[in-house]
């Protein structure tokens, strides 16, 4: 009878220690490199600089996305009310998004300001990679205002300039927080 307890128990375990890619009807998912987590971690960090600089009139910002890529804002509260609201999708649009494009870096609304990226977290998935960053936004009121801003849901896909952002989705600070940490409005 232990026998048999065993063998059923050893391949259970064997079944739920199956890699993804080898259970039926499963997506692929390759793992990450070290050079991977990398190099989507520095698309994060320079998100910040290129959106504080409007750097390249706001290109080197729209550069990081996809072509086709989307700026999404569930953070502001006609985006939160929406359930997400596409500001911005394909490089045109979003070097607008930056300050940049046809606005030529005049009246951006964040100057000043420094937008920081803390505790990433890089997860493979099917299509690339998913990630989360919490965002600190630094200067909105003086210089010596600190704040949570948030974060950012992000997907990427590796293409052949390197990985770049599909969809970054701002997100209210407590979206990632359990239910019991919520406030109504999430903030």
């Amino acid at each position: 009878m232990k026998r048999v307890e065993l063998r059923i128990a050893a391949g259970a375990a064997l079944v739920l220690a199956m890699p993804t890619w080898a259970q039926p009807g499963a997506a692929e998912v390759v793992q990450l490199t070290a050079e991977d987590r990398y190099e989507i971690e520095q698309l994060m960090y320079r998100y910040g600089h290129a959106i504080d600089t409007c750097a390249d009139n706001g290109y080197d910002y729209a550069d990081l996305y996809t072509e086709d890529g989307v700026f999404v804002d569930a953070f502001t509260d006609e985006g939160f009310a929406q359930n997400g609201l596409v500001r911005a999708q394909g490089r045109e649009q979003l070097a607008r998004a930056a300050g940049g494009g046809e606005l030529g870096c005049r009246n951006v609304g964040w100057k000043d300001w420094l937008h920081v990226m803390v505790n990433p977290v890089v997860t493979a998935t099917p299509e690339g990679a998913s990630g989360r960053v919490y965002v600190i936004v630094l200067g909105e009121q003086g210089p010596d205002h600190a704040q949570r801003f948030g974060g950012y849901e992000d997907e990427y896909v590796k293409t052949a300039d390197g990985w770049r952002i599909k969809r970054r989705t701002h997100v209210r600070n407590k979206a990632w927080s359990h239910p019991l940490l919520q406030s109504e409005d999430l903030n």
